[in-house]
């Protein structure tokens, strides 16, 4: 049996999506002196950008999936299988998280977005 061919992530109506996004979203220019990463949606860069948006939102789901199984844990309320399952699979999920920031070329840091003055995402 063939391995399954990898996923690509590329569409052809992305740069109209970019334009429409640049016409109507502006966003404060960061302060100087802040380090923190935004989501920038460019052009030529919108399959990184979207890839760094989707990945984010896949790590907040990994963390709080996280702290529900640790929370399920000290209640006394999974099995040792269950427990065993939990943390192979979440695990594994990490390990997929990681490999596909590295596949956008993106850092650990490049997941945690400044959202203003709500702070950071994670």
């Amino acid at each position: 049996m063939k391995p399954p061919a990898a996923a690509q992530v590329e569409s052809l109506a992305a740069s109209d999506f970019a334009q429409i996004m640049q016409s109507r979203v502006t966003l404060p220019p960061p302060s100087t002196g802040s380090q923190t990463p935004r989501i920038t949606l460019d052009q030529d860069n919108v399959k990184n950008s979207l890839g760094q948006l989707v990945l984010t939102l896949v790590k907040l789901l990994h963390e709080l999936l996280e702290r529900q199984g640790i929370r399920r844990i000290e209640a006394g309320s999974l099995t040792d299988d269950q427990i065993e399952r939990l943390g192979l699979t979440l695990m594994k999920q990490a390990q997929e998280i990681d490999r596909l920031r590295r596949e956008f070329g993106l850092e650990e840091e490049d997941l945690n977005i400044d959202l203003g003055p709500l702070g950071q995402l994670l």
